[in-house]
């Protein structure tokens, strides 16, 4: 099986989840009855009294008259007295009301979008961190694929179940009176907004695995061979664990008895279940075993001198590790099963019954009828429905990750900024006198098309060089180099041009070199079978130059005529699509143009600058990269071909000036005079600093017997989680 190297890029952050709380405000009250009929009622009695007294008045005479017009008063007083007691009934109008409901329900209508728009990206946001495991397939050949850093807070974090979540912007309730004292509509509608809007079904729920020594998981009906529900639970999670964690960062092993071995066998093609250093004739020995004590003594190097377990966080610099105990033998156990727990592993039993009474390091995960219950010091909880993963799903992506292999130079501490890292490291190549065309010339996806290291960054990763445009989420596709007398630039010349000979076939790639004043730069690779020339020591024979700048222009010709009669495509891009798409096409390699000492080229053929400044204008469509190299650059040198050259490789320079013509500050002239260090500026991106890898020196190999070939007749062997002696 051959191996893939994963370079990780740096870790692109998830969609956000809402932060904060969302007031509730308090539904309108029904205010107090007051006295005002009465008080009304009082101020009609002197009024009444009069009129009765007038009406005595006119009726001594006893005419008719009389009692018409104490009628007339008396009527009136009435009329007064009934206007009075409706003006007056001491409560709100009922349009007032009416208008306080319908602002009141305005809120809640306001609040439920705003509180359905936090839900929806509560939801994006858990379900980017941690996808449905039955996909994960599709990770595996995405950017995603070992993201997880340990410092990362989400380092050994998995989803178990999905279940209903608090709101990420909590509803804090309003203070309010006794509920009789409230409008009976809006307090009902405020109790049902709560009710609905409080907390969000069906979300991923996690669980970190630094926070617990020990996870018991029981699921029901358990057999000889187990329960298979809980061994789907924790399929689910050692999937999780192998697509976003890294092998050198994070261990599976497993302890299972003779009987459930057959469950656990898919593990075998996990990356992070075997050994770091320890092989056997099928290869590095598979973390998995039948006892305990077995599976201690081959993980005594990874155990050495770590502590207690503490929840804090990890005092170990080695990888987190993950035990898995299902039925194994686990006499004579001391390690893996003694109390406490160990710094940085987490044991997930599936066998052994868990005590009473938890600690704060040891959970209980229930399976009961698909539903998940969780049991800590802090009481039980129901999760939610389970997770599970089938054998075949979980082996499906355990043999998508298996070729998987993460390149040397991104390991964090594997590569100092200040060392002398190698090639080889940084393409994860092994032996370099064991490499072969299939190994480093396999299919790559459209990130890794034109795509090599250069060095190590300063936090140790990987640094590479991407020639693909912007538009194709590269750096390219022209570029400028500079670099002082002994800064190392010849090398790192090399160190390019060797990464994507190693890396690109020549169906895919080839180059012209060319060397203004010499030809130690370029030396013996116009043996590569990507070489369409090496042009050399042009200072001695400046005739050369004009048919080299024939020759070029004819390229570029050449691939305008080919792309129009294949079909007016617009670039090598569309004709690359065309051609994967099963159309009949002959390849058409990338071209890499590298000029070693271009300035001293234009010195002598000032009109040289013409031919750059087509290919900088065609190059893009036709699949032409430029790249320009020079000891110095001087003002104006490059007239009309700046605004082409989209990445700047600053080494240290001659002078503040000259590092600040090509990168825009003086920081190049400012590096250590030790060959290899420089800055990379590409598009709006900052400054990246950087340590070129080495290719001169002489061959490092990894033993006295590295790279000889084992006499004798092969022999076929299954590939087993069982160790297999290798033969005598």
């Amino acid at each position: 099986m051959s191996t893939v190297v994963i370079r990780r890029p740096p870790r692109r952050p998830a969609p956000d989840i809402p932060v904060g709380e969302l007031p509730v405000q308090a539904p309108p009250e029904i205010p107090a009855v007051t006295g005002g009929r009465w008080h009304q009622m009082l101020m009609v009695l002197p009024m009444l009294g009069g009129t009765v007294a007038m009406a005595m008045m006119f009726g001594r005479g006893g005419g008719a008259y009389s009692y018409v017009v104490g009628g007339m008063f008396g009527l009136s007083s009435l009329a007064m007295l009934a206007t009075s007691w409706g003006s007056a009934s001491g409560t709100p109008k009922k349009s007032e009301m009416m208008a306080a409901r319908r602002e009141y329900l305005r809120h809640l209508s306001t609040l439920r979008r705003q509180v359905r728009q936090t839900a929806t990206r509560q939801r994006a946001g858990l379900c980017y961190r941690h996808p449905d495991p039955t996909l994960l397939w599709s990770t595996v050949d995405s950017h995603r694929v070992w993201e997880r850093r340990p410092t990362d807070p989400d380092f050994a974090v998995v989803r178990v179940a999905v279940g209903p979540q608090t709101l990420a912007t909590p509803l804090v309730p309003p203070v309010t009176r006794p509920l009789e004292e409230l409008e009976p509509m809006t307090a009902g509608a405020l109790r049902r907004f709560l009710d609905a809007y409080s907390v969000v079904p069906d979300l991923p729920v996690a669980l970190s695995l630094r926070s617990f020594a020990r996870v018991f998981v029981r699921g029901t009906p358990a057999g000889p061979t187990g329960s298979p529900a809980a061994q789907a639970l924790v399929r689910a999670m050692l999937t999780q664990l192998a697509v976003f964690h890294a092998p050198d960062e994070l261990l599976v092993a497993v302890c299972a008895g003779p009987e459930r071995r057959s469950v656990w066998e898919w593990v075998k093609w996990l990356p992070h279940a075997q050994h770091p250093t320890r092989s056997d004739a099928l290869g590095p020995v598979r973390l998995v075993t039948s006892s305990a004590v077995e599976l201690e003594r081959l993980l005594d190097e990874v155990l050495a001198s770590r502590s207690r377990f503490s929840p804090a966080g990890p005092a170990t610099d080695g990888p987190h590790l993950v035990v898995v105990l299902d039925g194994g033998d686990l006499t004579g156990a001391t390690e893996l099963t003694g109390d406490g727990g160990i710094d940085a592993v987490t044991l997930i039993d599936l066998d052994t019954p868990p005590p009473r009474l938890l600690d704060r390091f040891a959970l209980l995960l229930e399976l009961r009828r698909g539903r998940l219950h969780s049991h800590s010091a802090d009481g039980p909880a129901e999760v939610g429905t389970v997770d599970a993963l089938a054998i075949a799903e979980a082996e499906a992506v355990a043999r998508r990750l298996a070729p998987l292999r993460l390149a040397a130079a991104t390991r964090g501490a594997d590569a100092a900024p200040g060392a002398e890292p190698g090639l080889p490291e940084l393409l994860g190549l092994g032996d370099p006198e064991g490499f072969t065309a299939e190994q480093g010339w396999a299919p790559r996806s459209a990130r890794e098309r034109l795509r090599a290291p250069i060095g190590v960054g300063v936090d140790g990763g990987a640094v590479e060089l991407d020639l693909k445009e912007s538009a194709q989420d590269g750096m390219g596709p022209h570029g400028l180099l500079i670099g002082a007398t002994g800064s190392g630039k010849s090398e790192l010349l090399r160190t390019l041009v060797l990464g994507l000979a190693a890396t690109h076939s020549s169906e895919q790639l080839n180059f012209v070199l060319v060397d203004f004043k010499g030809g130690a730069t370029f030396a013996s690779f116009d043996r590569l079978p990507h070489t369409a020339a090496v042009i050399t020591n042009l200072a001695d024979a400046l005739p050369l130059v004009d048919r080299m700048v024939d020759a070029i222009n004819g390229e570029l010709v050449r691939r305008q005529e080919l792309l129009r009669r294949a079909g007016n495509f617009a670039s090598l891009r569309d004709y690359e699509r065309a051609r994967s798409a099963g159309n009949p096409l002959a390849p058409l390699p990338s071209l890499l143009l590298i000029c070693d000492e271009f300035s001293e080229l234009l010195s002598a053929k000032p009109d040289f600058i013409d031919l750059f400044v087509q290919i900088g204008r065609l190059g893009r469509s036709l699949g032409v990269h430029l790249l320009l190299a020079s000891q110095r650059l001087e003002e104006g040198r490059l007239r009309g071909l700046d605004t082409h050259l989209s990445y700047r490789i600053g080494l240290r320079t001659f002078s503040a000036l000259e590092s600040r013509t090509v990168l825009g500050v003086p920081d190049a002239h400012e590096l250590p005079r030790s060959p290899g260090h420089g800055y990379l500026r590409f598009g709006t991106e900052p400054l990246l600093r950087f340590k070129a890898a080495y290719v001169s020196g002489p061959v490092r190999r990894r033993g006295p017997a590295a790279g000889a070939a084992t006499p004798g007749r092969p022999r076929l062997l299954a590939f087993s989680t069982h160790f297999t002696p290798a033969p005598q």
